[in-house]
């Protein structure tokens, strides 16, 4: 699967400085791409995932650009990155356009029903737009390190 195929796709988002910023697929060709997905903005196995993108930031962007992406908007996003010292892009894609074109949107067990929602996931994306590498259904600790590792043996 390429991404290239979702050209002219445009994402609203947040870069790693807090600026809003519209994003399409070119934004991510040419260098290799972390692209995680995750439920909700300031949720506890949320943040915590998202600080260890953010400490492990000086070791992720000799190889890779990281991304976080869900449904909430650009003001939550704001609020998220401040309060957790984001240092990494944030879109939102309340559309679902590549919460679908990734297939990270199905049904999630909670509290004995099932319910609608993000599977936590994560996809490396090379330099040509290609998928090379997808976790579904991430456990939060220790995911960023397996990252790490794949990145360095890519």
């Amino acid at each position: 699967m390429n991404i290239k195929s979702m050209s002219p796709c445009k994402i609203n988002g947040i870069t790693e400085n807090g600026e809003e910023k519209i994003f399409t697929v070119d934004d991510f060709l040419g260098k290799t791409t972390v692209l995680y997905f995750y439920p909700n903005d300031g949720t506890p196995g949320c943040t915590i995932q998202a600080g260890d993108f953010r400490d492990n930031m000086k070791y992720l962007k000799q190889k890779a650009a990281v991304a976080g992406v869900n449904r909430d908007s650009i003001q939550s996003h704001k609020k998220f990155m401040k309060n957790e010292e984001l240092n990494f892009i944030l879109l939102s894609d309340p559309d679902k356009k590549l919460i679908d074109f990734f297939g990270v949107w199905g049904e999630k067990p909670a509290y004995g029903m099932g319910f609608m929602g993000i599977i936590r996931s994560t996809f490396i994306i090379n330099p040509d737009g290609e998928i090379v590498k997808s976790w579904f259904n991430v456990n939060v600790e220790g995911h960023v390190e397996e990252v790490l590792k794949t990145l360095e043996n890519a």
